[in-house]
């Protein structure tokens, strides 16, 4: 009896000394240099993503096969950290690099972690939610390390569209790594502490000679504004963190399911006289669209998605009557609003993540084109443009639009018109409906009349008035019935929310198709 005991206690002696050496496996040395770069350890940062006492983790004990060459020691949990928990009281699951263990770098052991939380996630629909701060490829596994990664965007792309993917760069992320955070969804960046780049600074070196620091070439600043890889950047982890919880809050756990409803207590009544005066007399002066955005969404709450990259349009999520919506909105104090490579990429593929998840659209339209010159049609303007107008012809969940001002030519269209088959268009007496500008629209109409006038700046005027008589306003488009009403600015929010509640019940199927071919 006594040696059964004995045996017993050995036991779970055994089990407590293996889960503390797993816990503690980069040791405390390692803990110190982690938080003088002024980053958390991953299993601090697990603790304050999740909800408190939560987090139950898998794979504790894991290892890796041991042998490879250069490999002087095996450690427990293989460097990273995966398991479940909650966020606000839903599931969700979760992998955490450990850059204390091996540089966080990713080995056999460590992605078959990976895969598994992954592929739960998607068996039982929460979203997926990745920490990264690794090294890269652990080198002494050679092509074991390589074909790790591989599993891993294999299941990234499987999981696209089925459960939200979150990716938060929270150290270096350089080489073959950089894609799987790439195919996720969103992407958050940590200010001065993490950067992602295919080839580093000394890589760039050698083939070009160019001197570039890791910041420059892949930090945070040039992802948020140049590339457009990252789609939210935070000063610290522990901000990040927390926009993490904020951003799963707007999101449905897979797209099986709708969008969390949050009532906060905001009249669906509510209207503001002050968006009567929002828009100015002149039609060349600019305004921001931000101020009609937070006016109409439930407490003025809205999560912007990439705020610093192409900023003359406007993506984000909002609540109307506590249901979470996408918003794509023109930007006319950034480029007058126009549509360019940039924002036509930006929108398009917010747009899809919001069709994927059964969120609603709603589109703010003032755009006066797109954007002119040989550097934009030699960078593809045509195919970017046609990526915006693919994404909401293909949308199937509720679609609203409410032109506030310009919507000429074909960036009217793309911009969730009812000609691309839009649910409800709304337009506000603002509203200028027309194929281009007045001036641009005279010159063309009556060109041989202004220049052979012996006053064709008078000339011109006179027809750029007759045009913008005929055409600057949205009622000659209301009697074809391409606009469902006319609104005042003031009830916009009580228009949207009682047609959002019209669409609620809203069924569409495509056609029968594997899928079609978006202009990438």
């Amino acid at each position: 009896m006594e040696t059964m005991e004995t045996q017993e206690n050995a036991t779970l002696q055994t089990l407590e000394r293996l889960r503390a050496e797993s816990i503690d496996a980069g040791g405390q040395a390692r803990k110190e240099d982690q938080h003088r770069k002024g980053k958390l350890t991953a299993r601090e940062r697990i603790n304050l993503l999740l909800d408190e006492h939560t987090f139950e983790e898998f794979d504790v004990l894991k290892a890796g096969r041991g042998g490879s060459l250069g490999q002087e020691k095996n450690y427990l949990g293989d460097g990273v950290i995966t398991g479940h928990g909650s966020i606000d009281g839903r599931e969700v699951f979760v992998f955490s690099q450990d850059f204390t263990v091996l540089g966080g770098s990713l080995g056999e052991a460590h992605a078959q972690k990976i895969c598994k939380v992954m592929d739960i996630a998607v068996k039982v629909g929460a979203p997926i939610i990745g920490l990264n701060d690794s090294g890269g490829a652990r080198i002494q596994e050679g092509v074991d390390a390589l074909a790790a990664y591989g599993e891993i965007f294999h299941r990234n792309v499987r999981a696209s569209g089925v459960v939200p993917q979150i990716s938060c760069i929270m150290g270096p992320c350089a080489g073959g790594a950089v894609y799987s955070p790439s195919i996720t969804d969103f992407v958050f960046m940590v200010e001065d502490s993490s950067y992602m780049f295919v080839t580093g600074p000394s890589v760039v070196k050698t083939v070009t000679h160019q001197d570039i620091t890791s910041e420059d070439l892949g930090g945070a600043r040039v992802h948020s504004q140049k590339s457009g890889v990252a789609h939210f950047t935070v000063a610290n982890d522990i901000l990040c963190l927390r926009e993490v919880r904020r951003l799963i809050n707007y999101l449905p756990s897979s797209n099986r399911q709708r969008g969390p409803i949050n009532d906060l207590s905001d009249a669906a009544n509510r209207t503001d006289p002050a968006l009567d005066y929002l828009v100015p007399n002149n039609s060349s002066q600019t305004y921001d669209m931000n101020v009609l955005i937070h006016s109409i969404l439930d407490g003025a709450e809205f999560m912007e998605v990439h705020a610093r990259f192409a900023r003359n349009i406007i993506c984000g999520f909002g609540r109307l009557g506590g249901q979470t919506v996408g918003l794509v909105a023109n930007q006319p104090a950034v480029l007058a609003g126009v549509l360019d490579n940039d924002a036509s990429y930006k929108a398009g593929r917010f747009v899809r993540f919001c069709d994927a998840f059964n969120i609603p659209l709603i589109s703010l339209v003032d755009v006066p084109g797109f954007m002119p010159g040989p550097d934009q049609e030699h960078g593809g303007i045509i195919r970017h443009g046609a990526k915006l107008l693919y994404a909401f012809t293909e949308a199937t969940v509720p679609r609203i639009c409410v032109i506030v001002r310009k919507a000429y030519g074909g960036a009217y269209l793309v911009m969730n018109s009812k000609h691309i088959h839009c649910d409800v268009n709304l337009a506000w007496p603002t509203a200028e409906i027309a194929v281009m500008g007045p001036k641009g629209a005279a010159e063309v109409i009556h060109r041989k009349e202004i220049y052979s006038s012996d006053n064709p700046e008078a000339v011109l005027n006179q027809k750029m008035e007759e045009y913008r008589a005929t055409f600057a306003n949205p009622f000659l488009a209301a009697r074809r019935g391409y606009i469902d009403d006319v609104i005042f600015p003031r009830d916009t929010r009580v228009h949207l929310i009682r047609t959002l509640q019209m669409l609620d019940s809203k069924r569409a199927k495509g056609p029968e198709r594997k899928h079609g071919n978006i202009p990438l």
